[in-house]
Formats: C-alpha cells, structure tokens, sequence
C-alpha cells in the first residue's frame, strides 16, 4: 500500500512570546474516517512550538542552536472534516538550555482540537 499527504499550514503571527499559525484542513491530511490525522494535527502544533523557541532566527539546515523536541505530551480532545485549525503557542519556561511550550489548536467553531507541551533543548 502506497500512501501520501500534504501538509501545508501558514504562520499568521509571530512574536517573541507567541505564534500563531493556521492550517487548512484539506484532503491531503485527512485519515480513512474523514477527519484529520492526528499526526498531521501534531505535526502542526509541534512546528509552531519549535518556530517560538527558535525566536528571530531563521532555520537553518544542521544549525546549531536549533530547537530540537525531546518530549510531547498530547490530548486530542477534538477532530474536524473541513474548514481550518488555529495554533497558538505560548512558552510555559523559557530558558537556556530548555524551554517549554504549550500549544492550544483550535477549531473554526472555537472548540479545542489540541493541548499540546513541548520540551526543547538546542541543539550542538
């Protein structure tokens, strides 16, 4: 069996202590029972976390310093067929050596789809 998905998502609002991001829910990320994958919906709470510790710079390809995950924790609490997802991601810690992020995603009726924590550590 050959599978294959697109993901695409855009961020909406970038600030030192916040990201927004929003990702259309569309065929490429949808599961046999019509929803979103729950990887797709993780994927997209993950990378809006790691866009908010990584700050100002730019990702860079083996970059030192960038902001690896080395635990998630999440609580699919929701789903949706169409429409979009909204991602906000917060800093519970940040720090030097490690931070923590908290990323709520929304659905369009306001309800949640997503509690996510992240913890980042940068990398050698």
């Amino acid at each position: 069996m050959k599978v294959a998905g697109t993901i695409e998502f855009e961020i909406i609002e970038q600030a030192v202590d916040k990201v927004v991001g929003r990702m259309p829910v569309q065929e490429g990320i949808l599961n046999p029972y019509g929803t979103a994958h729950a990887g797709a919906t993780l994927w997209f709470a993950d990378v809006c976390a790691t866009v908010l510790a990584l700050g100002a710079a730019d990702a860079e390809k083996g970059q030192s310093g960038f902001p690896l995950a080395i635990n998630l924790n999440a609580n699919l609490l929701g789903n949706q067929r169409e429409g979009s997802f909204l991602a906000t991601s917060v800093f519970v810690k940040k720090g030097r050596r490690l931070s923590v992020v908290r990323t709520t995603v929304i659905g369009d009726d306001g309800r949640i789809i997503a509690d996510v924590t992240t913890s980042h550590v940068p990398a050698a």
